[in-house]
């Protein structure tokens, strides 16, 4: 089974491994992202695997308040010492997640959080779509679980494409500090708050506007 750029990818945001142990290990293991995790742990290679069951309850409470007081966040950002906690690097990493909450507003830390009754709600708004669109029903299924991974990307934190760089997921950038760093690293919580939230308004590009503001 060839092994696809995809699983690549998500293999090395998982465990921070390189690119050709990744493909080596999912080559292994008929492109099984969690067997290939294992061995990846099994030989070293898989950094920010090897330190993810590590207790990290050390940490900061970050919070960024957009211009003008329009939107708030409040992060908790976990490590394993006191010591890294107070380091600029970490909390950089906390102030760049209360960033990005701010702008691409996720309504989860992981896709694991994600109710399943909500989930199945979308599935069965997406697979009416798909069917509405003429397309034939046996392929239906896959354009869903297509469709279910955009979702995802859209409403989960680790899965968003960095507004810093979007080349990169947040899942990435965890993994990045974990390896730098030297210590598991976790983004436990959050609370978005958006000034006039649930009134009507206009929409406004709050992405460009938190970049705007990060530049100054």
């Amino acid at each position: 089974m060839a092994v696809s750029a995809s699983a690549v990818k998500e293999l090395r945001e998982r465990t921070g491994a390189g690119m050709l142990d990744c493909k080596k290990a999912l080559d292994e293991t008929n492109n099984d992202i969690e067997k290939a995790i294992a061995v990846l742990r099994e030989k070293g290679l898989a950094a920010a695997a090897n330190k993810a069951g590590r207790i990290a309850t050390e940490g900061v409470v970050e919070s960024y308040i957009h211009a003008g007081g329009r939107i708030g966040v409040i992060v908790e950002v976990n490590c394993e010492t006191d010591f890294v906690a107070k380091t600029d690097q970490f909390r950089e990493f906390a102030r760049d997640v209360a960033m990005q909450i701010a702008a691409a507003n996720p309504k989860f830390v992981r896709r694991e959080e994600v109710p399943g009754d909500e989930l199945e709600k979308e599935r069965e708004i997406l697979k009416a779509q798909a069917l509405n669109e003429g397309k034939p029903e046996k392929i239906v299924e896959k354009m869903v679980e297509g469709r279910i991974s955009k979702y995802y990307e859209e409403y989960c934190l680790l899965e968003q494409s960095f507004i810093k760089d979007p080349d990169k997921t947040i899942s990435a950038l965890l993994n990045e500090k974990i390896n730098t760093i030297g210590e598991n690293i976790s983004i436990r919580r959050f609370v978005r708050y958006e000034l006039g939230e649930g009134l009507e308004k206009k929409v406004d590009n709050f992405v460009e506007e938190v970049m705007a503001q990060a530049k100054l």
